[in-house]
């Protein structure tokens, strides 16, 4: 039987036991990566957009990695327009060190950072919502119990690939069961639902889900984003979309915005117009790596 040779484009939704499955053309594919990637040193992620060409008999093959806007790497992913955090006013208390931390590994790979704050019914949200929509960071609160906030965060996913992420309690599973009730999956029926009944396997999977799609990211977790994420110091200040305005008007311009004298960014904590607890973890951020030589960072193929 003669093969159709009409490539296509598609989007990676996960890898399971070195196959891929790639939709596209609204069927999804099960490919085989050509063996040059690997000479190549490319490894196909979810996420990733490729060009595929279909068979009649045996597998697809991806032939080719379309180039990509961002990628992280503890889990990996290609292509994120929107990281949302979610984290709970209460049991476990929320970690602005943390978050921020997150925020800014965001931004510094273009990807929108979103915080979703959840348990809002137990506690007041109010301080965390100031804190991070005075930085110019999108916030909803969210409750489990009465839906609140549900049909704004399924606006924030709408046509856009999102991963969540969130400390074990904060209430991510509640959010996604909520939401979309019919991706209540525990990480191995990943292979069942894709047609593929082995390899079970704790990889990232996209889901489609308002017109965009969703990452179910196992073992996404803080370590993640602390080992593998690092900001090196001459970048760490544009991770921080609130210091902007204020970059460049520094009386010295070797300022790293810690305890200079004339350093715009402190003026204006001091002033009240840049939060003191943002404030604070740049500074602890900035001395994790200031000491930190470029062949210590991590790579981004780890």
């Amino acid at each position: 039987m003669q093969e159709n040779t009409k490539e296509l484009t598609g989007i990676i939704l996960t890898s399971i036991g070195g196959f891929y499955y790639v939709e596209a053309a609204e069927t999804v594919y099960e490919c085989k990566a050509r063996g040059s990637f690997r000479k190549k040193g490319i490894k196909p992620v979810s996420g990733d957009r490729v060009l595929i060409t279909p068979q009649e008999n045996g597998y697809c093959a991806i032939d080719k990695v379309l180039e990509r806007k961002n990628s992280i790497v503890r889990p990996p992913l290609a292509n994120l327009d929107t990281l949302m955090i979610v984290v709970s006013t209460c049991s476990p208390q929320p970690n602005t060190l943390i978050i921020d931390k997150m925020t800014a590994a965001a931004v510094s790979k273009g990807i929108e950072p979103v915080i979703v704050i959840s348990k809002s019914d137990l506690s007041s949200a109010d301080e965390l919502k100031s804190i991070y929509e005075s930085a110019g960071i999108k916030t909803v609160e969210f409750s489990a119990k009465d839906g609140r906030g549900a049909d704004e965060v399924r606006s924030l996913l709408s046509g856009r690939i999102t991963a969540l992420t969130g400390n074990s309690g904060v209430g991510k599973s509640s959010l996604i069961n909520t939401l979309f009730p019919e991706l209540s999956l525990d990480t191995g029926d990943i292979s069942e639902k894709l047609g593929r009944g082995r390899h079970t396997t704790r990889q990232v999977a996209l889901y489609k889900v308002c017109g965009g799609y969703i990452a179910d990211t196992p073992g996404f977790s803080t370590l993640d984003i602390e080992r593998y994420e690092l900001i090196e110091k001459e970048r760490l200040p544009e991770a921080f979309p609130e210091f902007e305005e204020y970059l460049g008007l520094c009386r010295f311009t070797s300022c790293s915005h810690t305890c200079e004298k004339g350093c715009a960014v402190i003026e204006a904590v001091e002033a009240g117009k840049i939060s003191r607890s943002r404030f604070e973890s740049y500074k602890a951020m900035y001395n994790e790596v200031k000491d930190l030589k470029k062949w210590q960072q991590p790579k981004e193929n780890a």
